[in-house]
Formats: C-alpha cells, structure tokens, sequence
C-alpha cells in the first residue's frame, strides 16, 4: 500500500499537468458518450490478463455526484492456481442469460473472467466510490470473495498504449485500496446469499439486485491514514531482545 500511495501521488501529479484524468480517460473528446467503453477498445494486458474500461451512464441511472465508473477484471489465463467457479443449482453453467450490462471484450484464450472491482468518478476525475456488482451486470463468471481476493494482487497493467499513465495509476489505486476492496467482495458474497435464502431464485440473474456492495472513498483520506500507521510505527520503541541465557526456562512448558 506504501508503495502504491507513491505512485498514485506521481500520477495524479501528472495527470494534472496533462489536463485531468477525464481528458486521460477519453482522449481529449469534447464528452462521453453513454454506455462507451473507454479507452478506446478497452485495456488488456496480455501478460497479465488484466482487462479494465470506463464507461459512463445515462443521467437518469447515475450515482449523484459521479460522472462515470471503471470496471475491473482478471481473465481464466491469470488467475491464480487453484480458483474455481462457483456452481449453484441455478447456474449450472456460467453463462448469463439475459445480455450484460457492462461485459468486457474477449479477450485471451478462456471465456471465464472475474470482475474484481469497479471505482467511480466525480465530475473533476477523482474516485469517490468501489462498489461491486451482481453477475448479470458484466456476465462475470462468479468466483468465491476468497478467490476474488486473491486476484487482486495480479491486477496489473503495463505503461503502454493508449493510456500509459492511466494503466499505472489504476494499478496502484486497486493496490492502495486493498483493504477496502477484499472487504467490499466479503460483503459481496454475504449480500447474495441472503438474496437468494430470501427469494430463492436465480439471485445472479435478479434485476433487483445490482450493486451488491458499496463504500465511498477518499484518496487524501486514505494517504492520511498510512502517515498515521507510518508514524505510529516508527514511534514504538524498539524491544530488547533477551541473551542466550536471560530468562532461560522461566515460563517454559515442560
């Protein structure tokens, strides 16, 4: 998390000398067309398996005070080994039914890709929100919070075309957010248990059910938070360890 609150600092830095993250986002297009995947063809690393775009929607299905959102993913070529799907009676394949509302390209070799995280945008470029989604959103398919959680670490992208920058700063801020993200996804999980003990129907299918977890979020609040812990850290004094022989066998369990 150290390392990452460096980064995002050095980047939003230089992205606002570049004109914003908006304008790093749509390439210097006067606005956003609704539903549009940006970058342009989206973002795929091919030595990760990394995938992310932002897109924006309707006025009238947006958040008060975002402008738009990122979606976040890992494809099947670089999960982790040892992951698997979660297979319900309802699904016994995870193929959505209905069309997704916000489903990556193809891209690799495998079908099976994990959204991990989405982060909105206020209006000046700054993420204000992480929230999760129901499966029917992206047509994911659905890996465990535990699984999820371990994804998180490979989420990475290369500094290359279109968005260099943008691909580094975003790497970092998944990273910067960790925390927050792998408790967003327990939460996740809990919330469609509940629906489907509740409604005992295809939970991940539900219109009803959308976000499945949300928590806003402050950038500067967060760096504040690890000066503290910093701070906190380097003002323990540091404990003496005890000789070979000093207290030798006092309190040992025979």
């Amino acid at each position: 998390m150290e390392r990452a609150a460096v980064i995002v600092e050095e980047c939003r830095r230089s992205l606002a000398a570049r004109g914003g993250m908006l304008d790093e986002i749509i390439g210097g297009v006067a606005q956003c067309d609704e539903w549009r995947h940006y970058p342009a063809g989206e973002v795929y690393d091919p030595a990760s398996h990394a995938q992310y775009f932002y897109h924006v929607h309707p006025a009238a299905h947006q958040s008060v005070g975002e402008h738009g959102h990122f979606h976040t993913f890992l494809r099947a070529e670089g999960m982790p080994r040892g992951v698997m799907p979660l297979v319900l009676p309802e699904i016994g394949v995870a193929a959505t039914r209905s069309a997704p509302q916000a489903a990556p390209l193809k891209r690799g070799g495998s079908d099976e890709v994990s959204h991990l995280i989405a982060i909105a945008l206020d209006s000046r470029g700054q993420p204000v929100r992480l929230f999760t989604t129901n499966r029917w959103v992206t047509g994911e398919t659905w890996y465990p919070a535990a699984d999820v959680i371990r994804m998180l670490d490979r989420f990475t992208i290369a500094e290359a075309p279109p968005a260099p920058l943008l691909n580094r700063w975003l790497t970092a801020l998944v990273q910067l957010f960790l925390p927050q993200i792998s408790a967003l996804l327990r939460e996740r999980d809990r919330t469609v248990t509940e629906w489907r003990q509740r409604r005992r129907g295809d939970v991940f299918e539900d219109p009803r059910l959308e976000i499945a977890s949300s928590i806003e979020i402050d950038i500067d609040a967060q760096l504040s938070f690890l000066d503290r812990v910093r701070a906190t850290a380097t003002a323990q004094p540091a404990r003496r360890l005890p000789g070979l022989a000093e207290g030798w066998g006092e309190g040992q369990i025979g």
